[in-house]
């Protein structure tokens, strides 16, 4: 991050803290009411220096591109520099004017090497680890991101696969009832267009009002109950308030569909069960039809199950359940979403 690209905020936070660091250096003199050593405002404008001189350039220019030992060289030099001229400069008061067994002891202590290569060495420091951290943040954010955009394209695209397959089966619907003459036709086609403008104009959004998408479940399944001889052997139960409760669009018509497709038997019988239990932040269905003729040939359970699957690993990692069974004679779907 560049100096001119800074906030006006964190401008302001570093003025404080570098505000708190003098009156910290300076607070011993004011408490023992001595004089403030001459040397305190060069020491802290240099450590300044230092330490954005390093954060704005040295780091990026260099550590950061994997330049090493000229990044070591650098800091080096402008360690050295720096206490060469502190030292230049720190001249204690009174030093001159004072018998030396009550000189100033501080002075003879910060010109001591050591002392200090270590009052500039800590700052450079901390700002090397700022700025890699800085760096570190800004990398973490940008792979959340690029994650949040690939999860995001992965959806997309799954429902893009959706909605044909949808369709699909919506129309072979209407084509069964017009070859049938069916006087519910021109209901099924109403009945269709309310499932498409939820598709259309709803189901692109990251949540939707759970009351939305139990309407659309039933209009669906009102839908399959229009071509089925015997539509009244579909059991659909709802229980609980879905009253303020949001949730990822388009997630159970998979399993509802698979059991429209394969729940009948050689017979031509259906028997489907659909039960949607709605719990204060979690929401359970439950689906059940029997394995019907077209599954036993196929042994197939189409491609919206799969579809969902990859959906709810993408949307709800680790808040969900999901459990399938087929013993046979009974397909059943047990799944288990935590609401947002």
């Amino acid at each position: 991050m560049e100096l001119h690209k800074l906030p006006l905020k964190l401008i302001l936070a570093h003025m404080a803290v570098w505000l708190c660091f003098a009156l910290f250096l300076i607070y011993p003199s004011i408490e023992f009411g001595r004089k403030t050593p001459t040397d305190i405002p060069i020491n802290i404008g240099l450590t300044i220096v230092i330490f954005y001189l390093n954060y704005f350039y040295l780091v990026p220019n260099f550590l950061l591109r994997k330049k090493l030992n000229t990044y070591i060289f650098w800091s080096f030099f402008t360690i050295t520099l720096t206490i060469l001229i502190s030292n230049y400069f720190s001249v204690p008061p009174f030093e001159d004017r004072m018998p030396p067994f009550v000189r100033e002891p501080r002075s003879r202590i910060l010109r001591q090497p050591l002392i200090f290569t270590l009052v500039f060495i800590i700052p450079f420091t901390v700002s090397t680890v700022l700025k890699m951290y800085a760096e570190w943040r800004k990398n973490e954010d940008l792979r959340k991101v690029t994650e949040k955009e690939k999860i995001n394209s992965e959806l997309q695209f799954l429902k893009t696969q959706l909605n044909p397959h949808f369709l699909f089966n919506s129309l072979n619907t209407i084509y069964s009832l017009s070859v049938k003459k069916s006087s519910d036709t021109s209901e099924a086609i109403l009945n269709i267009s309310e499932l498409m403008r939820y598709m259309l104009y709803e189901a692109n959004r990251e949540l939707v009002p759970l009351e939305k998408e139990i309407n659309y479940l039933k209009n669906y399944v009102q839908l399959q109950r229009l071509r089925l001889p015997d539509g009244e052997s579909v059991k659909l139960k709802i229980n609980g308030d879905a009253h303020g409760k949001l949730i990822a669009p388009l997630l159970f018509i998979a399993f509802i569909e698979n059991a429209f497709k394969y729940g009948t038997d050689f017979q031509g019988n259906t028997d489907i069960e659909i039960c949607l239990e709605i719990l204060d932040s979690s929401i359970k269905l439950y689906v059940k039809n029997i394995v019907g003729a077209y599954v036993s040939k196929e042994g197939s359970s189409g491609v919206g199950i799969v579809n969902v699957e990859n959906r709810l690993k993408l949307l709800y990692p680790n808040t969900h359940e999901l459990d399938i069974k087929n013993d046979g004679t009974y397909y059943t779907v047990f799944l288990r979403v935590n609401l947002k």
